[in-house]
């Protein structure tokens, strides 16, 4: 008797044993999920505010536009002040921006400290004038191409640090083009900012429409990627303009209208020439609350 109950219990043992083994085979695994793939955003900037009839139309096309802080470079007025809320209820995303000085203005490195304290403390203010919270970046527009001097990294360097104490952020629109100095030489803008001391902080919005890389004057669903503009560490890719320069662009995929500009698909009339710009957010500026 006690021979049979030991082989019983043996018995029910071994089943047991079988069965948790056989539970442990086949469990399904649980798999970690796989990233969701980066995606690109088109946005476009122009100097002059478009109209408030125009934002329905863009806003089929565009996730973000372009906010002037202060009047754009060759203008005495700003039009988009005031349309911050505007934009917003259309649904756009922002590139903030402020116009920089032109080099002949910074000949002394230490004039270019004085003007660059004087230029933040004013974009912050105007920033703060249109409703953008406090952490929004502000892109200082420098349309200066090549080797920058010492005094402009001098007037960049103390915007920066002025914008961040005011509870801003900083950012420049720059070239991404390389400019040939000398035969073995080349300059990039956007480099020169990037490596020059603390200036690595401050965001790069790139613009290159030279074709390739640039695709021409195109709304691709499906935007390149902002480091494809050759800056690899760019947030913002502006890559048409309008007019378009024809020793850039003539070999861009996606052609310019006949008079040279670019315009959104649904602006069958051409009413609204436009640059058109790739970003990794529908909100580069952060500003969009």
């Amino acid at each position: 008797m006690r021979v049979l109950l030991m082989c019983s219990f043996l018995l029910c043992v071994l089943c047991v044993s079988a069965l948790t083994f056989s539970s442990v085979l086949f469990v399904t695994p649980v798999l970690p999920k796989a990233p969701e793939p980066s995606r690109s955003y088109l946005g476009f900037d122009r100097n002059v505010y478009p109209g408030d009839t125009a934002l329905p139309v863009l806003q089929k096309t565009f996730a973000f536009a372009s906010y002037w802080l202060s009047p754009p470079p060759g203008e005495k007025l700003n039009t988009w002040k005031g349309k911050r809320e505007l934009l917003v209820s259309h649904g756009f995303g922002f590139l903030v921006l402020y116009a920089g000085r032109d080099s002949s203005e910074l000949k002394a490195e230490t004039d270019a400290k004085e003007k660059g304290s004087q230029d933040a403390k004013a974009s912050a203010a105007a920033a703060r004038e249109e409703g953008f919270a406090p952490g929004t970046i502000i892109f200082l527009d420098v349309e200066e191409g090549g080797r920058l001097s010492p005094a402009y990294h001098e007037y960049l360097g103390v915007w920066s640090e002025e914008l961040k104490r005011a509870g801003f952020l900083a950012g420049v629109y720059c070239s991404g083009i390389p400019v040939k100095e000398e035969a073995a030489v080349t300059v990039t803008t956007a480099e020169g900012i990037r490596k020059h001391g603390p200036l690595h902080e401050m965001v790069i919005w790139a613009f290159n429409d030279v074709c390739p890389p640039s695709p021409g004057c195109g709304f691709p669903r499906n935007p390149p990627a902002p480091s494809a503009s050759g800056i690899s560490y760019a947030a913002v890719w502006q890559f048409a303009q309008s007019p378009r320069r024809k020793e850039r662009t003539a070999l861009c995929q996606s052609k310019y209208a006949p008079d040279g500009n670019c315009y959104a698909p649904g602006d069958t009339a051409h009413k609204w020439f436009l640059d058109v710009n790739t970003a990794t957010s529908a909100d580069p500026s952060g500003a969009g609350k």
